[in-house]
């Protein structure tokens, strides 16, 4: 079993920047997926970073092309936390953001449905 508990939505200005944080607990000690997704209202899930774990200080990172050169994942090995660092904002990024986990993934890390464990979500809004 994996918890997952994000942190660091809120409100902010288009242009802004906001740092989500996702803390992951239970076995994790093999190799991993972990993602960041997005939701809107009346809109799917949709991917936006996500980071290959292989358990190892390198892990190979996947954006979607909207967040291109905006954000950033990244992971802190010691403490099982997962960051999104967002920079640029635009109020389309308006939504709720989930952190997600995956034993395996067997097509795309982007795909919602590879993920087994999701965190309850943290809320952002950007205003113009």
């Amino acid at each position: 079993q994996v918890q997952l508990v994000e942190s660091g939505g809120g409100s902010v200005q288009a242009g802004g920047s906001l740092r989500l944080s996702c803390a992951a607990s239970g076995s994790t000690s093999r190799r991993y997926y972990m993602g960041w997704f997005r939701q809107a209202p009346g809109k799917e899930r949709e991917g936006v970073a996500a980071i290959d774990g292989r358990g190892t200080s390198t892990y190979s990172t996947y954006y979607a092309d909207s967040v291109k050169g905006r954000f950033t994942i990244s992971r802190d090995r010691v403490s099982n936390t997962l960051f999104l660092q967002m920079n640029s904002v635009k109020p389309e990024d308006t939504a709720m953001y989930y952190c997600a986990f995956s034993w395996g993934v067997a097509a795309s890390l982007m795909d919602p449905n590879e993920y087994n464990y999701w965190g309850q979500g943290t809320q952002v809004t950007v205003s113009s």
